[in-house]
């Protein structure tokens, strides 16, 4: 048997295979039943089973802005340029919060615009981001070689997609080991602001029972509460705690969406040599609960990039 990743050490991430039977809807149906096999737990299992546990605590991430962009594509919705944070608006920006919420807002509106070949959307979106990024004193996230390196390969996704998730990961691995940790919280929240706020504009509530987004939507209940820790952990900063108190609204509505899961369990599949961690999950959103959450997330998305 595989050995499974040892969190946070470096092992190869690819050892790992989530598996989740996820159905999110307004009847609560549930999710795939199917029995897991017993993985007997003895003292030569020692290290896979604290590697199962410590998976358990990270089961639901926070999604970066470039991946909220790919669950909206995945669940077939088409692109609209009007929901995008006007580039123009850059004028706006001056203060730290401003800048880093809108560093975030732009990178999720440049990773959402990069899925859909939106050509030179993408370049006014980098160039949106790197002002913020140089605004926040990032000189380094987004060079004016990465600028000319996405112009001269625009018409190839792989290198723009490249491109952009190195931004977001420099923007934020800058501002972690250079002593901003509350600023780097920011941008992470105007990232995922960005991309639930996309994603609840682009439901057709004409075809709310069957549409794939819902679900997508549901997955931000579950990290919700990652990006609290990540905020309460620069609480009494006061720009954070004015957005802990926004991102509060926001939870409070996600509160009434009723979701279980089981508890994670390994099963080993043996043509393809790996431990693979199943976990089954039914949710409960009424229209009105959607309707709600949509309205909460524009009005405190319109004031974040005001």
């Amino acid at each position: 048997m595989n050995k499974l990743l040892k969190i946070g050490n470096g092992v190869p991430a690819l050892l790992f295979l989530f598996s989740l039977a996820f159905t999110g809807c307004r009847s609560g149906v549930k999710g795939e039943n199917k029995e897991a096999d017993s993985l007997a737990v003895t003292r030569s299992d020692a290290a896979i089973y604290e590697n199962i546990k410590q998976a358990e605590k990270i089961f639901y991430t926070l999604p970066s802005p470039l991946e909220s962009a790919m669950l909206i594509k995945s669940a077939g919705a088409v692109f609209d340029e009007d929901l995008l944070n006007p580039v123009d608006n850059t004028r706006n920006y001056n203060t730290n919060k401003s800048m880093a919420l809108n560093l975030g807002i732009y990178t999720c509106d440049l990773s959402f615009a990069s899925l859909y070949d939106q050509t030179q959307l993408i370049i006014n979106y980098m160039n949106a981001a790197k002002k913020m990024a140089d605004g926040l004193g990032i000189l380094d996230a987004i060079s004016d070689e990465d600028v000319e390196k996405l112009e001269a390969n625009i018409h190839d996704r792989d290198v723009i997609m490249d491109i952009v998730s190195q931004t977001y990961m420099n923007s934020n691995s800058y501002l972690e080991e250079n002593g901003q940790p509350a600023i780097a919280a920011i941008v992470l929240t105007g990232g995922w602001i960005e991309g639930l706020y996309i994603s609840t504009r682009l439901v057709d509530m004409k075809d709310f029972d069957n549409n794939k987004l819902v679900g997508r939507i549901i997955d931000q209940k579950l990290s919700i509460d990652i990006l609290f820790r990540l905020l309460e952990e620069s609480k009494g900063h006061p720009a954070i705690d004015e957005i802990i108190a926004q991102i509060q609204k926001i939870k409070t509505v996600f509160d009434k969406i009723q979701v279980t899961t089981t508890p994670v369990r390994p099963e080993y599949d043996q043509a393809a040599n790996v431990t693979v961690l199943k976990s089954e999950v039914k949710a409960d959103l009424s229209p009105d609960v959607f309707t709600e959450l949509a309205r909460t997330v524009t009005e405190i998305r319109s004031n974040l990039i005001k």
